[in-house]
């Protein structure tokens, strides 16, 4: 999986861009996560996400967004409390403009580094999470933008069960 991504950002290093197509941007909002368990009644909790973007401009309609994410994600579980997994996630989203410069739909992988978590010993926790997002950006101005974006986990996230992530993420941010 490492590799993987080694490829792709090196790929889309070697683009060749100008100036101009590229752009580096923070954002920052509201995580609302939990998770998928069976058999275990988990409900929302409510957290937080902030990072780097660089947006590189393929085609007027057509854009790579690769981004680096601290993340808050996890669950309240009825019964144990919050179940809280905090990581650096990098996803890499193609970004499809419907309105040139004003609306896109993004989708793409998202792979996720375990930095810390909370659950004390109640679960092994996997240090590594693999994940789809999907979503939308407005660009309200020339450099402000709103997101909203949909992430939900493919791999297990303990050794001792077959928990995976959910997470809607809701953005602001600011493009230079």
């Amino acid at each position: 999986m490492k590799k993987l991504l080694v490829c792709l950002l090196f790929s889309v290093a070697c683009l060749p861009v100008s100036a101009q197509s590229l752009r580096f941007g923070v954002k920052a909002g509201a995580n609302f996560a939990n998770v998928d368990a069976q058999d275990v009644s988990t409900d929302n909790m409510t957290s937080w996400h902030a990072g780097a973007l660089l947006e590189i401009n393929i085609l007027p309609t057509f854009s790579i967004q690769p981004e680096a994410l601290y993340s808050s994600q996890g669950a309240k579980v009825e019964g144990a409390g919050d179940f809280n997994f905090d990581y650096i996630s990098v996803p890499v989203l193609a970004r499809f403009y419907l309105l040139p410069d004003v609306l896109s739909l993004d989708a793409g992988p998202q792979f996720s580094f375990l930095v810390n978590d909370d659950v004390e010993d109640t679960f092994k926790t996997k240090s590594f999470d693999f994940a789809i997002a999907g979503g939308a950006s407005v660009n309200i101005t020339k450099n402000l933008f709103a997101q909203a974006r949909y992430v939900v986990g493919l791999t297990d996230t303990t050794e001792d069960a077959d928990v995976t992530n959910k997470v809607i993420q809701l953005s602001l941010g600011y493009r230079f």
